[in-house]
């Protein structure tokens, strides 16, 4: 029964009310009209009362039932990607798919302290207050041992809570490559610049009266400038190329004859190595000249120094199929160890970090290579065997005929 009476339920009084004195007036019955009084307002209470499930101008609409709003809800959950929970009473009430692949099938029901297992987030879950007005949390090996997580939780009306969790993996290596990065160029460039510093301070002193002593240090100075101009130009190819990776290149490249051109370029150098030259009948490719004679004197380069001395590098260029151009360039040196083949296109990266700097490497030779094959739609492999070589194998796609 409502609290309050409807406009209608007082006329009806009201009008049995008339009724009643109307009686008595005309009949002179004081118990009569008061009976019929009585009966009416009975009447009319128990015809409200029937009627109490209609809504009226005064009494609001009844709430929608829980078991309504359940697809609903789970409905509009599910249309999220990211993992999403309902918490209620500290259980977990509803997941999204998300949710389930990422904490399980089996959460729903469970305390949300077993669904979500992390030390980290068990103390801010319990807190009722937490979602008004705590921020947000990072979680670290939730799903892998290499996934990040912010977690972010916020506080209905009804007492319930959301718990979203946003997947920071990506953003976190983004940074962290950033920062190694800054941090490796950093180190390269200092290395020589410190060098450069203490010859320059000797040759300052009386060591730079003496011939002999002059002539050694200022080679040796010379040596370190070269190697910080490799690494400035490298760094400088490597942006360039990068903000390049979605342009696709548009000259018309004859592999066979770059190829040719390049080994000639690089058997003036101290390491020079014989070169063996194995081309076929390739068609040109659609390619950028510059970025593709710089892959082929990263790899070509990397095989004659790192070669056995007296040992041939063998480059072989060949079509692949209809659509593609095999490059491939094998040395017959130390060969690398399996577990560094994966990192060996990462910026600084080397196997031997001593070696690699006696030779003049940057450490930014193969990530440069990586991307150029990138940018040209292509596919780089790195194969190597300990004690007998390393191939390095290229696929870059023909000049498609329009």
């Amino acid at each position: 029964m409502p609290v309050f009476f409807g406009l209608r339920s007082f006329l009806a009084i009201a009008l049995v009310a008339l009724g009643a004195l109307a009686s008595l007036l005309m009949n002179g019955d004081a118990q009569g009209g008061l009976i019929v009084l009585v009966c009416g307002v009975a009447a009319v209470l128990v015809a409200s009362g029937a009627h109490d499930d209609a809504p009226t101008a005064i009494v609001a609409a009844p709430a929608v039932p829980a078991a309504v709003q359940a697809p609903q809800l789970a409905a509009v959950i599910e249309a999220i990607a990211e993992p999403l929970l309902v918490i209620a009473d500290h259980h977990v009430e509803a997941a999204n798919q998300g949710a389930r692949e990422l904490l399980g099938q089996h959460i729903l029901g469970e305390d949300v302290r077993v669904a979500i297992r992390h030390p980290a987030a068990a103390e801010r879950l319990m807190d009722p207050q937490d979602g008004a007005n705590g921020g947000p949390i990072h979680l670290v090996g939730l799903g892998a041992r290499e996934q990040r997580w912010e977690m972010r939780m916020r506080n209905l009306d009804d007492g319930r809570r959301v718990v979203h969790l946003i997947d920071r993996t990506g953003s976190y290596a983004a940074e962290r490559m950033r920062v190694d990065f800054v941090a490796n160029a950093s180190h390269e460039l200092r290395t020589p610049l410190a060098s450069l510093l203490g010859y320059v301070e000797t040759l300052a002193d009386e060591a730079g009266d003496d011939p002999e002593i002059r002539g050694r240090f200022l080679k040796i100075m010379f040596g370190e400038a070269r190697r910080m101009q490799r690494l400035i130009d490298d760094l400088i190819s490597l942006s360039r190329i990068e903000a390049e990776k979605y342009r696709a290149p548009n000259q018309s490249v004859n592999m066979g004859d770059l190829v040719g051109q390049v080994c000639q370029e690089l058997s003036g150098s101290p390491r020079a190595a014989d070169v063996v030259t194995q081309i076929g009948d390739v068609p040109p490719i659609r390619g950028d000249m510059t970025q593709l004679s710089q892959l082929l004197h990263n790899v070509i380069g990397n095989a004659m120094k790192y070669g056995r001395e007296g040992t041939p590098v063998t480059v072989t260029l060949i079509p692949d199929g209809t659509s593609m151009v095999r490059l491939t360039v094998t040395d017959e040196g130390e060969g690398i160890p399996a577990q560094h083949l994966p990192r060996l296109t990462e910026r600084f990266y080397r196997v031997d970090s001593g070696r690699s700097r006696s030779l003049g490497g940057t450490g930014l030779g193969l990530a440069i290579v990586k991307h150029v094959v990138e940018r040209h739609r292509g596919r780089l492999d790195i194969s190597s065997v300990v004690g007998k070589g390393t191939a390095v194998t290229i696929l870059l796609p023909l000049q498609s005929v329009s």
